[in-house]
């Protein structure tokens, strides 16, 4: 198992019924990890994993609730509405993923990742509370009326800005982590002193979907560009929030950064939010967090915990492009792409490998069938394809793979020792990517292959 949700002693809250139902859950969550890394492992098996997880969590929330209630926990009813946002909102909404994708690896390691996300914040705040250690996190939101009215502006805009039918998940977001996400701040101020910090969270799917196809990027990755966009369009987001604010007073940008998932966290922890959604989108998830005390009947201070070193550097006009290249290269994981080398010879599989390993994830077949089950297993991005091979020359394997409706699309490059015109003009109704020669210069083949990546993203 390559990873697991470790339970620390700090997670111990002192009470014996609840630190022994969370132990409990992590180990739950732990064998439903392992059941999702492991293909052989049925959709039956998985499907009744996290059934029974969903027993173990009903059946802690209602005896933590019988606990506070026998000794009369003065936020017992907001914390039982945190429980009831959790079993009736996120879990059937996350829930939804595991039965449209066949429970596919992907989707149990995203429902598991905003369960254990969700049980440990909660874990640490608010059943910690419980004990008087802590001052729970949502004793400063806004009235319901206001929380009712906010959800259905930001579900407004999110239509009007991105045409997303966006449901709710979570109307307490506690801080979760969901996938690989971008965490934006925004910090505006008025003359007053009153100040208004938003941060939105957008999981990465969601910006390439959505600011990919405004800017008519065909990459699937972020880029700078898109970043750029997400900005402006949270910042018109943003704009339009503030009219639903009852203020006289011109807001101006104070602050703006890009924070890391760590960076976030420390915020969030210092702040208690007026306002804290989770959103999903359809094509991702969103978040949406606003610390602004004032806005609270009988504040007049802004509330708002300045801390320097939790945040990342300020963005400005000037340092902006750069700072957002920073900020991907450093906090935004890539995908190395992935290269299927087929050929009959070691010699030449090790040589490639050897050439392509340091840029790309490079997986080697010996033969036309062992590429076939390579691709079935974990489809690549790109094959090169000896055509000289014994048994099942290229021609044939090529012919395989276009007939196979899974994998029809992946592209193919023939890797070839001589240029036959008749072998290209036999093979172009199959519509390889092109020729590469064997006999080419090392780095002049890299240099093909990376080419024909830039374009594919450009």
């Amino acid at each position: 198992m390559n990873n697991q949700f470790m339970w620390h002693d700090r997670y111990n809250i002192g009470v014996d019924i609840i630190d022994r139902e969370h132990k409990k859950l992590f180990s739950i969550m732990n064998k439903l990890l392992a059941y999702g890394e492991n293909e052989t492992k049925s959709e039956w098996v998985c499907r009744e994993g996290i059934k029974y997880f969903k027993e173990h969590a009903m059946k802690h929330f209602s005896e933590e609730e019988v606990y506070m209630a026998s000794i009369g926990y003065s936020g017992f009813e907001m914390h039982r509405r945190l429980h009831d946002s959790f079993r009736k909102k996120t879990l059937p909404e996350i829930e939804k993923e595991l039965e449209q994708t066949g429970y596919s690896p992907d989707a149990v390691k995203h429902f598991l990742g905003v369960c254990a996300g969700w049980l440990m914040g909660h874990t640490m705040t608010e059943d910690r509370a419980i004990t008087g250690k802590v001052i729970s996190k949502w004793v400063d939101l806004l009235p319901e009326e206001e929380q009712s009215a906010m959800k259905q502006v930001v579900t407004q805009l999110l239509y009007d800005l991105f045409r997303l039918e966006s449901r709710l998940i979570s109307d307490n977001y506690s801080g979760e982590k969901f996938g690989k996400g971008i965490y934006y701040r925004l910090v505006y101020g008025a003359q007053n002193g009153k100040k208004w910090e938003f941060i939105l969270i957008f999981e990465e799917k969601l910006l390439v979907s959505t600011m990919g196809s405004v800017i008519g990027s065909k990459s699937e990755k972020l880029n700078v560009m898109m970043v750029n966009a997400t900005r402006y369009t949270a910042q018109q987001f943003l704009e339009r929030i503030q009219l639903h604010f009852p203020t006289d007073e011109v807001m101006e940008i104070q602050e703006e950064n890009l924070l890391t998932y760590e960076q976030f966290q420390r915020i969030f922890a210092k702040n208690h939010p007026q306002f804290s959604f989770l959103f999903d989108t359809g094509k991702g998830y969103f978040a949406y967090c606003v610390m602004a005390p004032h806005l609270l009947q009988g504040s007049a201070g802004t509330g708002i915990k300045a801390d320097t070193e939790s945040v990342g550097p300020a963005i400005h006009a000037d340092n902006a492009t750069a700072e957002i290249r920073r900020y991907l290269k450093s906090n935004v994981a890539v995908k190395k792409k992935q290269v299927l080398v087929v050929d009959d010879s070691n010699i030449v599989l090790q040589a490639m490998k050897q050439l392509l390993g340091g840029d790309y994830d490079v997986v080697l077949a010996n033969s036309g069938l062992s590429a076939i089950r390579s691709m079935i297993l974990h489809r690549p991005d790109l094959v090169l394809l000896d055509y000289e091979m014994p048994v099942c020359n290229g021609m044939q394997v090529l012919e395989m793979i276009r007939s196979e409706a899974d994998l029809a699309d992946i592209p193919v490059i023939f890797l070839s020792g001589t240029v036959d015109r008749e072998r290209i003009n036999k093979a172009r109704p199959l519509k390889p990517e092109g020729y590469l020669l064997k006999m080419m210069k090392p780095d002049e083949l890299k240099e093909k292959i990376d080419d024909f990546f830039h374009e594919k993203t450009a």
